[in-house]
């Protein structure tokens, strides 16, 4: 399959896993288990499936965050409870906001069945290798619920392509923060705003980077991409989508197709009932 076509419908569907981050009902039961509400849920939802890591890993793995940040708040996730506990809960939250976006009987109908088996075949064809949090994501037991099945499967890819995409942005030169910068700059992805505040990069933090990055030629000293800058992330993307192919090769273009079809008209209602808080994407 051409792999930016696959990439295209990779970030499609992307948003029946990622709306697990912003879901009440996920940050509900992970704090039941007396894990502070906010960032702490996240940090702990996302790393449980590697167990009891450390902040060093974490920061490792999601790459862009400040390392204070993961620092302060999940080693009080560890106190608190332990990473089967979460694992457990974030299927829990992830049951009721699918339920609460997309309705019972969405949940339930055989086309999600459907998708929820063509990501368990794309999901088979990943190569674990060098790809920390798929790996250790595709060592839990899938879930036996349709929607919780295909919520798993998307999951699993978007860590099998996120795992690659770090390493297509190291291989260009670009740290953490680097990367999130210019990805920010294309418009793409979160807003400037929302970046700094998720990810707890401070303003002058930001701004030094924008400078260094400035000075490269990769961005105007406004933070906006340069043509080289443009080009950079053109490349990157490029070799995501290269890195990430193997699980869309296995569907093809007719079994990727189909899940598309399935999948987006999902993703559209879910957003449409408010799956993410207002301002945090400059597009989607």
């Amino acid at each position: 399959m051409d792999p930016h076509l696959a990439g295209r419908t990779a970030r499609s569907l992307e948003t029946l896993h990622a709306l697990s981050y912003f879901a009440p009902e996920v940050g509900a039961e992970i704090g039941a288990l007396g894990v502070r509400p906010g960032r702490a849920t996240y940090f702990a939802s996302r790393a449980a499936a590697m167990g009891r890591v450390g902040p060093g890993a974490v920061t490792a793995t999601f790459f862009v965050f400040n390392p204070a940040l993961v620092a302060r708040v999940l080693p009080p996730a560890w106190e608190a409870t332990t990473p089967e506990e979460v694992v457990a809960a974030r299927l829990r939250g992830v049951d009721a906001a699918y339920r609460r976006l997309l309705g019972d009987a969405v949940c339930t109908a055989p086309e999600v069945a459907e998708a929820a088996e063509l990501t368990r075949t794309a999901a088979a064809a990943c190569d674990p290798a060098g790809r920390p949090l798929y790996a250790a994501h595709a060592d839990l037991e899938w879930p036996t619920e349709p929607h919780l099945a295909l919520w798993f499967g998307l999951t699993l890819l978007r860590e099998f392509r996120g795992d690659g995409h770090i390493a297509a942005s190291l291989s260009a030169g670009l740290t953490g923060l680097e990367a999130l910068v210019t990805h920010t700059a294309t418009g793409t992805g979160f807003t400037e705003p929302a970046a700094k505040a998720t990810r707890a990069w401070s303003d002058e933090q930001w701004a030094g980077v924008v400078a260094d990055l400035a000075g490269r030629g990769l961005l105007t000293p406004d933070g906006a991409l340069t043509a080289a800058g443009a080009a950079l992330r053109a490349e990157i993307e490029a070799a995501t989508d290269e890195r990430a192919a193997a699980p869309w090769d296995a569907l093809g273009e007719v079994g990727a197709t189909r899940l598309a079809e399935i999948g987006k008209p999902l993703a559209r209602q879910a957003v449409g009932n408010g799956a993410f808080p207002d301002g945090v994407f400059a597009r989607r």
